[in-house]
């Protein structure tokens, strides 16, 4: 066994104890540190298959932002866990239905096998362009309409987001409107009251012990 497949044997083992402990972890903050440390041994995965880009990637949008903003998420919200755990073994059998189709889907994927013929007969061209060079030229060649397409759902997605959180009526919407900000004076910020001095009168004199002033 060389450096390399030894390498994959053990970021592939601990990339499957981490997406287990993903789904079975009690606490939304462990679960979440798991699917972190299972994003970091994917994109160590995808290294050892010269796929720089992809891995650079997952780190930078998967662990750098999408799991931090989901980290505060979960530490900001008061989340009741026995309300989510309701009901748990009702939907057990569709999603035991559900899990079985996809174990069965990768294994009639991965026992076909993979056509090595086919690629070491690319890989001398391949090899001629960086990895990020040929992902760009194949995105904007072959796939330039579906991704011209996701670009656009992504936009629309942005603006309804935005349209949804400062829509009108809202009650605990917070919007300050630049143009008042700006005319703002110091004479409407501060404003100096004169107030006479107050003295407290001094309390009369407790009388002591046994009836003597």
């Amino acid at each position: 066994m060389d450096t390399l497949t030894a390498l994959f044997y053990l970021f592939a083992f601990v990339l499957t104890y981490a997406a287990f402990r993903v789904i079975t972890a009690k606490s939304p903050v462990s679960a979440a540190l798991h699917l972190v440390l299972a994003f970091f041994n994917a994109a160590c995965v995808w290294m050892l298959l010269q796929a720089e880009f992809l891995a650079i990637s997952l780190v930078l949008v998967y662990v750098g932002a999408v799991m931090v903003l989901f980290l505060f998420v979960v530490m900001m919200l008061d989340i009741n866990l026995d309300s989510i755990r309701q009901g748990f073994w009702k939907v057990f059998p569709l999603a035991g239905v559900i899990g079985v189709v996809i174990a069965l889907e990768m294994a009639a994927v991965l026992m076909s096998g993979f056509h090595l013929t086919e690629a070491k007969a690319f890989a001398p061209e391949v090899a001629k362009v960086a990895n990020t060079k040929a992902l760009g030229i194949d995105l904007y060649t072959n796939y330039l309409f579906p991704v011209q397409i996701a670009a656009v759902i992504l936009l629309v997605a942005i603006i309804a987001a935005i349209a949804l959180t400062h829509r009108a009526g809202r009650k605990d919407s917070k919007a300050m409107n630049p143009g008042e900000q700006v005319k703002a004076k110091k004479a409407d910020r501060l404003r100096i009251v004169k107030m006479d001095a107050v003295v407290e009168q001094p309390s009369p004199a407790q009388p002591a012990e046994g009836g003597q002033a």
